[in-house]
């Protein structure tokens, strides 16, 4: 008893300030950007909303777990310090970086490839831990609320943009501009180049929606889905519903948590580090 009152309770933390008017719940409210600090210079909207909020707080934890975990004094015997960071380390290198980066190019971008896969770990994670930071009141008292900052397309496309520029300056860094753009062009007959080039080009754009559009559409599916569940209970006004709708958002919780936040996390830093090492290497 004293455990389902506990989850109760937990979800009812979670359940945004709107959903306790009786039949009104639209949970894509909860994705909407408003400046908590207007800062505004000239067409530049740097603003504080909540998603700065949550990257602000995502990276000052990214910086906090590799100081804890990684920046500790070698022991004879690792503890579960050592290796939590260990493990990490190993499949920042072994899974990711190595499988993409070329040997020549691991220490310089092994670094980025292996910060990109925390930072978006940590954030995807606090994304799924109730915080009152949601901007929302209910009698004066914050309101604690489930937020990813990956969930907002234009969080996840600045993400990309890092890897996008950093892919092509490297392509021409190592291949001079002649070569490595010549390296887009296919063998192929020459009347079937004036449309396999555009189709290259076009690729090449590609790679900045796939890496942005897949962890936004992953982070903000799985967080509608959590919030509809709960939410029907205020839309049809019926707390009988609880028994079916906080299971099965439980469930979706937990799978998010488990195995969507840090997939997504990986996924992103792995093809950060193909389509640099590609760059590096071209094919043709």
């Amino acid at each position: 008893m004293r455990r389902a009152l506990l989850l109760l309770g937990t979800f009812a933390l979670l359940v945004p300030a709107n959903a306790f008017a009786r039949g009104e719940f639209d949970p894509t409210t909860e994705f909407e950007q408003h400046e908590w600090i207007p800062i505004h210079l000239g067409p530049l909207n740097l603003s504080i909303t909540k998603a700065v909020a949550y990257l602000m707080l995502g990276t000052v934890l990214t910086i906090a777990f590799g100081l804890f975990f990684m920046r500790s004094k070698a022991a004879r015997v690792p503890g579960r310090k050592e290796t939590v960071g260990e493990l990490v380390y190993d499949v920042a290198q072994t899974q990711v970086a190595e499988q993409g980066l070329p040997h020549k190019a691991i220490g310089r971008w092994f670094p980025y490839v292996a910060t990109l896969m925390l930072f978006i770990f940590i954030v995807n994670f606090l994304g799924f831990i109730p915080l009152p930071l949601t901007g929302e009141t209910w009698h004066g008292i914050p309101v604690w609320g489930i937020y990813a900052a990956t969930s907002s397309i234009s969080v996840t496309l600045a993400l990309a943009l890092l890897t996008f520029v950093f892919t092509h300056v490297e392509g021409i860094r190592w291949n001079g501009p002649t070569r490595y753009f010549k390296s887009w062009i296919p063998e192929a007959p020459k009347p079937l180049l004036a449309l396999i080039v555009p189709l290259e080009i076009l690729g090449q754009f590609m790679r900045l929606i796939s890496l942005s559009v897949r962890l936004f559409a992953n982070m903000l599916a799985g967080h509608i889905l959590i919030l509809t569940f709960i939410g029907l209970m205020f839309i049809l006004e019926s707390v009988v519903l609880a028994v079916v709708v906080i299971p099965v958002a439980t469930a979706f919780y937990l799978f998010e948590v488990v195995i969507v936040v840090g997939i997504q996390a990986f996924i992103f830093a792995a093809l950060s580090a193909i389509y640099i090492g590609s760059a590096i290497e071209p094919e043709h």
